[in-house]
């Protein structure tokens, strides 16, 4: 089975799985309330995360309350739902239909071509929820609503790729206040070709716009997504391979200013927004000096103008290219703005 349904819960010891068994049982039915076994207040709250990463198809509740008593060898856990018990179960056939639908269309697809179906119907049709309401952490929110945080739209592409039987978990980092990161931010990891790659569907969400939808963290490595992504709280598999990120399997990602120049005389030419990942050393100010005097240049040689979009954490840069001779415009984009609000 491709399915990663019990990633976390693997990862936990056995009082810690007996909770999470549990607490998986009591949401599945919906009951008032349960007996979990006696652990920190961090662990349950833990585990109780762990399992609506692990089965994102439980969308209807996100808290909890419990008591216990003395000498007692477990605790009394009361969830929060979201919606009325009648409510939940119309939402969950409802969900069940729509991912069931959505499936169907990419069942003949191979396994990138499933996963890039994933994003693009994502990035097409879910907006980021800047009022983060409760439900937008949840599937739901993606699949329902059309709008959604990171953990929403995360657990929407997970439950698709189980839809679609592709090896997929969610990734979750902590808040980094110093850095301005307000917020856990939550992506995924899947495996395609037997291979463990890092994918941000939030991340590329954000950055698409005037119907260019962007691959920037499509099938990255462990050393490319933490460029801008803080270390994971939990555990996840190593992503080691570099060779299939998207640019570069598209032939997208160049090494030298002579082909960036190529590209770019032909993008003037055609009326089509460059787009590409710059493979040619780092991204230093100097060399992102040189590629905009590239693009100012074959820009005005066709009485145009080039504005630049520049992903500076993955080197991917956006250049779009209008009528009219003005002042060339820079913009250094910022894919987790929603995190950092």
């Amino acid at each position: 089975m491709a399915k990663a349904n019990n990633y976390y819960f693997d990862q936990l010891n056995k009082e810690q799985q007996r909770a999470y068994y549990a607490m998986k049982e009591g949401l599945l039915n919906l009951k008032d309330s349960f007996a979990v076994p006696m652990l920190s207040n961090k662990e349950l709250s833990d585990i109780y995360f762990m399992i609506r990463m692990d089965c994102p198809e439980i969308f209807y509740s996100v808290t909890f309350s419990y008591k216990y008593y003395p000498d007692s060898s477990a605790v009394e856990m009361t969830p929060q739902y979201l919606f009325s018990k009648d409510k939940i179960r119309e939402h969950r056939q409802a969900m069940e239909a729509r991912v069931k639908k959505l499936a169907r269309q990419a069942a003949d697809l191979d396994e990138k071509g499933k996963e890039l179906f994933i994003h693009d119907f994502i990035v097409n049709n879910v907006k980021y929820d800047k009022l983060k309401k409760e439900y937008s952490h949840e599937s739901i929110g993606a699949l329902g609503n059309g709008v959604a945080v990171c953990e929403g739209i995360a657990k929407a592409v997970k439950i698709l790729c189980d839809e679609l039987n592709i090896w997929c978990i969610i990734a979750l980092s902590e808040a980094n206040p110093d850095k301005g990161i307000k917020y856990r931010h939550a992506w995924n990891v899947i495996r395609i070709g037997g291979q463990y790659y890092h994918l941000d569907v939030t991340f590329d969400n954000t950055l698409s716009k005037d119907g260019t939808v962007r691959y920037d963290y499509v099938n990255l490595s462990d050393k490319q997504i933490f460029r801008d992504h803080e270390p994971v709280i939990w555990k996840v598999p190593v992503c080691s391979d570099n060779d299939h990120f998207y640019y570069k399997e598209k032939k997208l990602s160049w090494t030298t200013m002579d082909e960036v120049q190529n590209r770019t005389k032909q993008a003037v030419k055609k009326g089509k927004v460059l787009l590409f990942h710059w493979r040619g050393g780092y991204l230093t100010k100097e060399i992102l000096t040189e590629l905009l005097r590239i693009f100012d240049a074959e820009a005005k040689a066709k009485n145009k103008c080039a504005y630049t979009s520049v992903n500076w954490a993955q080197a991917v840069l956006r250049v779009q290219f209008e009528d009219g001779v003005g002042e060339e415009q820079i913009e250094m984009e910022e894919a987790n703005e929603g995190e950092k609000e």
